[in-house]
């Protein structure tokens, strides 16, 4: 994918951020000290006056986006996926998700990519915490496209979001004729052996495994599923019914995210075998994103090697 344009997601939100503050004058920017880093800078340098940072005090910045929800505003409270969910979990629960107040939480810097940070960094947890939450809506863009679209279907939905943005940049997958739909995922490449279903940077990973598949006579259904909660259900199980055998695939634990979501609805809808792709029960440490995630089995070459085991090829 060398020749394929690179964007980070991250930079996508601060730009949707931008083009939406132009539009609607109720929308408001939280940050922890870390604008730079969560691109929402970009939003900064256009609209001063509604964007603030709150310091190092991720918890305080979730009690006043959830504050200032309550007058009217569309708050976008951001930071690391770490600082937000992880230490502002308590005040997410109890000051948004409880009341199901109206905020919409931008979390950078999510998972294994983040390098060289190391461990305490690298939070492969927010999935299943915001998932735990009743009444949250959680995401994972895998481009520029769509995290642009995502941002403004937050907006629009009245409610409380989760969206994590990545620090590395990802391939271009979409072109600008993309609808985005919360809640729905796609199909990008059809198929009937196995159906793997990705998001996040993964989706462009699955989408460079289908095509060796396809060499090795393996024909991979292929399914972006940007919205982690709600789930697609519709989607997956077509999928299992279609194709028998299911692999996930995210920048996340195995344990409570996009990998679990589905095998809870299948075991319960339509028991099919799956196999999970993620990180396993173990944190990450400090190194070049791009050897991390392939350490880590996130990596085309990793797909490609559990979808010919599971296919007996």
């Amino acid at each position: 994918m060398a020749d394929v344009k690179k964007i980070a997601t991250r930079e996508s939100y601060g730009n949707a951020l931008k083009e939406l503050g132009a539009e609607h004058e109720d929308l408001i920017v939280f940050d922890a000290d870390l604008a730079g880093a969560t691109k929402t800078g970009i939003f900064k340098k256009a609209y001063p006056d509604r964007h603030f940072n709150c310091g190092i005090a991720e918890a305080d910045m979730i009690v006043a986006a959830a504050g200032a929800s309550t007058m009217g505003l569309v708050p976008f409270a951001s930071s690391f996926a770490m600082f937000t969910a992880g230490r502002g979990y308590e005040q997410i629960r109890n000051s948004i998700g409880y009341p199901h107040l109206n905020v919409k939480i931008g979390a950078t810097h999510g998972g294994i990519s983040v390098g060289e940070d190391g461990a305490s960094h690298q939070c492969c947890e927010d999935f299943a915490l915001m998932r735990a939450i009743p009444g949250m809506v959680v995401m994972s863009p895998a481009d520029d496209v769509e995290a642009k679209a995502m941002v403004r279907a937050a907006y629009e939905y009245v409610g409380p979001v989760y969206i994590r943005f990545g620090r590395a940049a990802v391939p271009v997958i979409h072109d600008e004729t993309f609808k985005f739909q919360m809640g729905k995922g796609e199909v990008l490449k059809d198929g009937t052996d196995v159906a793997i279903i990705a998001n996040g940077l993964m989706v462009a990973e699955a989408l460079e495994a289908g095509k060796t598949l396809k060499e090795l006579g393996i024909s991979a259904r292929i399914i972006n599923m940007a919205t982690i909660k709600p789930l697609d259900e519709e989607l997956v199980l077509r999928a299992a019914a279609d194709c028998g055998r299911i692999i996930t695939c995210e920048e996340h634990s195995i344990i409570g995210g996009l990998g679990e979501a589905v095998c809870s609805l299948l075991s319960e809808k339509y028991p099919t075998p799956v196999r999970r792709i993620g990180v396993n029960d173990e944190f990450g440490h400090s190194g070049p994103a791009g050897a991390l995630l392939k350490q880590f089995g996130l990596s085309a070459e990793h797909i490609v090697e559990v979808a010919k085991n599971f296919c007996g090829k």
